[in-house]
Parts: C-alpha cells; sequence; structure tokens
C-alpha cells in the first residue's frame, strides 16, 4: 500500500477543467455510498477533488472530442468515444501512469518489452511510450482505429521507440499471435481490466499466456462488484500479488504480480 506522499503527487498530474460527468457519476456513487467520516476518509476526499480539477479539456468545442493530460512531460490529448466503454479513460488509467512516472527509477522502462492489454485510449501505453518502453498496445478488432490514432498523434517523434498496436481478443490465437517461443514481456500493464463482462476466464488465460518467470504485472483495477473479488482471489491461485498502493474514495487499487511457480499450463 502506498504511502500518503504518492495519493498526494498523484492528485497533481490532472490537468484543470471540469470532470466529465460520467467519471463524476461513478465517483459519486462510491462517495454517497460510504458511512463515516474520519480524517482519513476527509484527506481522501480532498485528493480525489483536486485529481478531478487537474484535467483539463479544450477551450472550444471540437468536431471531435478529447480530453487532455499531463504525463511524462508531455501534454496527451486523448480522443474518447462515449459509445464504448474501451474507449473512454477511466481512472485506473490515471493511477498506473502517474505510478509509472513517479516510480521511474524503481521501475526503469527504458529498453523495457511493454504489452499493454485492454488498451482502449492507450494513455498507459502512450505514458510507457514517452518512458522509454519499447510498447505493443492491445485490444479488441473494433477498438483499434481509435487506440491507433491516439498512440501515433501521441507518441510519433517524441518516443525512443515508436510503439505498436496490435489485435488481442483474450483467449483467443494466443499462441499463433503471441507465441510463447518468441514473445517475452518485461511488464504486462492493465487498468481497469476486470468489470462485469463474460470474459474473465479468458482474461485468466492471457495474463498466464503472456507471462513468464521474470515477467511484472502491473494492474489498476476498480472494485465495484464481487466478480473484482472472485477474479482476484483466482488471480492469486497463479500469481503472488502485492498490493502497491489503495485509494478508497476512488475504489481503486494498483497491483504488482508475478507469475508463480508450477509445474503445468492453467486449464480453466
Amino acid at each position: 500500500m502506498c504511502d500518503t506522499g504518492f495519493g498526494a503527487r498523484l492528485c497533481l498530474r490532472l490537468s484543470g477543467g471540469e470532470a466529465t460527468g460520467e467519471i463524476r457519476a461513478l465517483l459519486l456513487e462510491h462517495h454517497l455510498g460510504k458511512a463515516g467520516g474520519g480524517s482519513g476518509e476527509k484527506e481522501d476526499e480532498e485528493i480525489v477533488a483536486e485529481i478531478m480539477g487537474r484535467r483539463f479539456f479544450p477551450d472550444v468545442i471540437a468536431y471531435k472530442a478529447w480530453e487532455g493530460f499531463h504525463f511524462a512531460g508531455h501534454e496527451i490529448r486523448i480522443t474518447e468515444a462515449t459509445d464504448c466503454y474501451g474507449a473512454v479513460i477511466w481512472p485506473s488509467a490515471l493511477v498506473l501512469c502517474y505510478f509509472l512516472e513517479t516510480n521511474s527509477k524503481q521501475c526503469n522502462l527504458v529498453d523495457k518489452n511493454v504489452i499493454e492489454i485492454g488498451a482502449g485510449t492507450g494513455l498507459v501505453s502512450i505514458v510507457a511510450s514517452l518512458l522509454g518502453a519499447f510498447v505493443t498496445a492491445t485490444d479488441l478488432p473494433e477498438l483499434l482505429g481509435n487506440l491507433q490514432h491516439n498512440v501515433l498523434h501521441n507518441t510519433k517523434q517524441k518516443c525512443k521507440h515508436q510503439p505498436c498496436v496490435k489485435e488481442l481478443s483474450w483467449g483467443i490465437d494466443l499462441e499463433k499471435n503471441f507465441p510463447r517461443s518468441s514473445c517475452h514481456f518485461d511488464y504486462i500493464m492493465a487498468a481497469d481490466v476486470v468489470y462485469h463482462h463474460p470474459f474473465l476466464d479468458e482474461l485468466l488465460l492471457t495474463f498466464d499466456h503472456l507471462c513468464k518467470d521474470d515477467t511484472v504485472i502491473l494492474w489498476a483495477m476498480k472494485f465495484r462488484l464481487e466478480n473484482e473479488n472472485k477474479f482476484v482471489d483466482r488471480f492469486q491461485m497463479l500469481f503472488d500479488l502485492e498490493m502497491i498502493s489503495n485509494f478508497p474514495s476512488l475504489n481503486i487499487a494498483l497491483y504488482k504480480a508475478m507469475r508463480k511457480a508450477r509445474p503445468s499450463k492453467l486449464k480453466v
């Protein structure tokens, strides 16, 4: 679990403007459901208020909606689509991005091979690229157009290694598209990939397939329903899991994980 210094620094990464209605509603839903009013809760609420005040938006309405963020010394502009969960920036991505930036010595991404699963709008992949990693950003085929646009727009001639965008449907053709004999990733990154969807078995298979013994998984997750808790329990059967930070009023935890030694391949 992180110290309050990390939480306080996180709140400084989002740039000014009003929060989107969708994300404000998510925060409010959790906020209204909390009981009590201790000093820790008050401090956390202040951090969340600061987070939501540090995002920035265009001064005028553009023909394409976008949001802006400051990470890794760059202004990043992300195009979203409100008709798809995978094309919206969720708060978990911001938590993971800030961790990468503020822990660049302990988590040095320079020349590291990184894959992001469920990349969505590409924010995490973009930040990892700006920090020097060779990044493969993956998601479903219907999301690749917007993902490619965001990645190219925010990384072209700005990164040591130009990131690539690739289709990855969890659990499907994993060995064909990502053969274990030739694919080695130093880091697997994921933000908000666990929610109410019917592909949790496939997600676990994908983590298992992509992860080697020395691969580090960095995974930010928002807890919403019991499914999340059950998935964490199953995940811990295969991986050693450590919570490295926690943001209660966002209901988000950031985990680090590595593969457990086991004799045979996962069967679900």
